[in-house]
């Protein structure tokens, strides 16, 4: 049995998610024996976009305001630029991701994704990757931009883009497994 098949983990996402960053940390997580649910502002199906053009519908797994943070054991945000923009506005999904990061729960943040965790208040003294053009949000937030495939930092992981998504699902299994056998222990 994996070492992650116990673990449910929040894939927190709104139309105008980046496809990859959703459809592959999905798939690896699903891979590795865990149980990601997508969840959203809203039921039925959320817009991917590939980069600038629409891509598939995915189907959202529970709603927001059906979601509780406390059943999950970790978060993963994918990026896209409507995507965070929108949930950064969203104040059931600001407490949402609040929930995670005061927990120190693992939480896993690609492209556009860290927006999000600037606005739960979560970046500063951290060390952090992003899509570039957050690069002065989150230097301004107080974190410790680097330009890096993956940065792992604690409870975070974060990556710049799709290209990056290999590096970002490996540490993330890394860190849901660490996090899994220190809370088994």
């Amino acid at each position: 049995m994996s070492k992650l098949s116990k673990l449910k983990i929040a894939v927190l996402a709104t139309d105008g998610f980046e496809q990859s960053e959703l459809t592959e940390p999905v798939r690896a997580l699903r891979e590795a024996g865990a149980q990601p649910v997508v969840v959203a502002p809203h039921s039925g199906q959320i817009q991917g976009m590939k980069h600038h053009d629409k891509g598939d519908m995915v189907k959202v797994d529970q709603t927001l305001d059906h979601a509780d943070a406390k059943e999950f054991d970790a978060l993963v945000l994918p990026g896209g630029v409507a995507n965070p923009d929108e949930l950064r506005i969203n104040k059931e999904a600001m407490a949402f991701i609040k929930h995670f990061v005061q927990s120190n729960k693992p939480v896993a943040a690609i492209c556009h994704g860290p927006w999000t965790l600037i606005e739960a208040g979560a970046v500063k003294g951290r060390k952090i990757t992003s899509w570039p053009s957050l690069r002065t949000d989150l230097k301004n937030a107080g974190a410790d931009w680097v330009d890096q495939d993956v940065v792992v930092d604690g409870q975070f992981v974060t990556s710049r883009k799709p290209d990056d998504l290999p590096a970002f699902n490996r540490e993330l299994m890394k860190l849901l497994e660490s996090h899994s056998t220190r809370n088994a222990a």
